[in-house]
């Protein structure tokens, strides 16, 4: 049994300990950029197939205090790197350094990478070389206040990275993150949801995929842990054979999409049929101002834009105060979750939330709301 790390956008964390527990998996720690469990290579495969809302999964390696150059190189060189990957293959190095005697995250990087490499040349004769491109051995370093810790990423590229997006709109949401608001509304799965600002599909696709029991990362090609020395490739092949058994095949409701944009409606039918889940969503080009209810009821889920990334902030005041009205005047009984990251352009709607969480869309902090549509909603005050 070994410690991992499930590294997660700040705000999700809850949700990836509740997860991982569901996977079965020892949590120990949670803090908000990620949770501490405990388990075996299986469960780590498992974590990386199987959760939504990280980003990563880390395996810590080392925690030392150095203040010199040859502190440094020296306490890289206490572990052994060489039982990882073979003499032939490739790393790289992911750091980062503040407040620390070492300044230039790209000098303590090489430093890092020299430390490892010494100890192939010392015990093979030669080195792997360094490669960003997809390496077979990727370490992430830390520095803060001449404190380091290092951890082997198990990943590869990020988790968000599902493999079902061929294109996008503007400004999409990563998929972990879109998965995490689906969350944190505590939907049911078995309800129908609105995107009435569907853009390229994300927020649906998740969604459909969370009632699907299916893996997310079930149509990634490669993880970082495939090209370990120590890959037990019969068990990856069991823990795919019991996400593709415990998968449904079919759901009783529909996912509804609208977009202004109809060339992007088309992206997002393509996703998500990349995706397996095309079936059930019913995707069609509405403008704001004119959307109505698909069915009776249901929830709204949706990220409208907000001026931090794309569109103009004085011509979105008008598209949320028409978001603001369609919601009142056409959609009692409903409950919207609206996630932006301008909180003026949210006054705009005249509609008083509920509840609200703080996260982040990359470095933008951002408020996700929640309006319960009822006859008479009162107004902002």
């Amino acid at each position: 049994m070994a410690k991992f790390f499930a590294s997660c956008p700040i705000g999700l964390s809850d949700l990836v300990e509740k997860e991982l527990k569901q996977m079965g998996l020892q949590t120990w720690a949670k803090t908000q950029a990620g949770v501490v469990f405990e388990s075996n290579w299986a469960g780590c495969y498992k974590a990386n197939l199987h959760s939504r809302f990280s980003s990563r999964i880390l395996k810590p390696l080392l925690d030392f205090t150095a203040f010199t150059e040859e502190e440094l190189y020296n306490n890289v060189r206490k572990h052994d790197f060489t039982k990882y990957i073979r003499e032939d293959q490739t790393l790289a190095i992911d750091a980062t350094v503040k407040e620390s005697n070492c300044k230039d995250q790209r000098y303590l990087a090489m430093k890092v990478k020299d430390a490892i490499v010494d100890q192939f040349r010392e015990k093979y004769g030669t080195r792997p070389d360094v490669s960003n491109d997809e390496p077979d051995l990727k370490i992430h370093i830390r520095g803060y206040q001449n404190l380091y810790n290092m951890a082997l990423d198990t990943t590869g590229n990020s988790l968000f990275m599902r493999g079902y997006r061929s294109k996008t709109g503007e400004a999409p949401l990563k998929e972990n993150l879109a998965a995490g608001l689906i969350g944190l509304t505590e939907w049911d799965q078995k309800s129908p949801l609105l995107d009435l600002f569907c853009g390229s599909g994300t927020l649906l696709i998740e969604a459909a995929m969370m009632a699907l029991n299916m893996a997310p990362g079930i149509h990634r090609n490669h993880f970082g842990f495939m090209a370990l020395k120590d890959f037990d490739e019969a068990t990856w092949d069991k823990v795919v054979a019991e996400a593709n058994e415990n998968e449904k095949d079919s759901l009783d409701f529909k996912l509804f999409g609208y977009d202004h944009d109809k060339r992007v409606i088309q992206m997002a039918k393509d996703n998500a049929k990349n995706a397996g889940v095309g079936q059930f969503l019913d995707l069609k080009v509405s403008p704001i101002a004119v959307s109505a209810p698909p069915i009776e009821k249901g929830m709204i889920v949706c990220n409208p834009p907000y001026g931090a990334r794309i569109g103009d902030e004085d011509n979105l005041k008008d598209v949320y105060r028409d978001l603001g009205f369609t919601l009142k005047n056409r959609f009692q009984g409903w409950d919207a979750w609206i996630m932006s990251g301008n909180k003026d352009l949210l006054k705009e709607m005249k509609l008083k939330s509920t509840r609200q969480h703080y996260l982040f869309n990359g470095n933008i902090e951002c408020r996700f709301l929640k309006y319960e549509m009822y006859a008479g909603t009162r107004r902002a005050d």
